[in-house]
């Protein structure tokens, strides 16, 4: 019956241990993790200075998405317990601890603010960033909160990005890409999908950044995907 009784004991003390057990990062995944936190910030940053300046959507509408696509992020550096750049910054509009994505957030905002055409070319070459830094952040690990995270993020610059090519269109452009290749930017365009940006789903039942299949009816607000 002891015999029993210890056996009892080393199965729970097993199982307890394993529960606890965290995982943890590589040096890789935490500067990734960092990378798109700030990067996500750029975004909002971006798309905050171009809606004062010209107050059209699709400016208004997406910078919402980026507050929750900063959000995926911050939750990911709390549960792995890596440093936020954003906290470091105090999330001071248009500062950025990594010198790299300063000097491009200055960039686009003084070459956003010729034109409003120029304004939509900047969207349009954040989301094309985001979409291959994520791309690249996705082969450097087989983590999958990272992996899922990552992912939805990219569905949303998708998203992001058809809509300024959208845009730009009515301004009788047709965008250039400047990272991704022609094949990658034309398949982005054609396709569509249910999640992670902004706009209206396929009943067209409201408009929110949705996370599922759907109506719009995600959390964080946004607006319409087609504006």
């Amino acid at each position: 019956m002891k015999n029993m009784h210890w056996l009892l004991a080393l199965t729970f003390m097993a199982g307890t241990s394993f529960a606890q057990e965290t995982i943890t990062l590589n040096k890789q995944e935490k500067e990734g993790l960092q990378f798109m936190r700030e990067e996500e910030k750029l975004a909002r940053d971006v798309y905050d200075s171009m809606y004062v300046k010209w107050e059209v959507n699709p400016f208004g509408n997406i910078r919402q998405s980026e507050r929750v696509h900063m959000g995926r992020m911050k939750d990911l550096l709390d549960q792995y317990k890596v440093d936020d750049p954003v906290d470091k910054t105090k999330d001071k509009p248009g500062v950025f601890r990594n010198r790299d994505m300063q000097k491009v957030f200055d960039e686009l905002v003084k070459s956003g603010s010729l034109s409003l055409t120029d304004a939509l070319k900047a969207g349009a070459k954040i989301e094309e960033l985001d979409i291959a830094d994520l791309d690249e952040r996705i082969r450097q690990t087989k983590n999958e909160d990272i992996l899922n995270a990552y992912r939805y993020l990219r569905m949303g610059s998708e998203n992001h990005l058809r809509a300024f090519t959208r845009r730009l269109k009515t301004q009788g452009v047709d965008y250039v890409p400047e990272h991704l290749s022609r094949q990658e930017f034309d398949k982005i365009l054609a396709g569509e999908n249910g999640g992670g940006g902004c706009g209206q789903g396929n009943n067209g039942n409201g408009n929110g950044c949705g996370r599922g299949p759907g109506k719009g009816q995600g959390r964080g607000g946004c607006g319409n995907r087609n504006n």
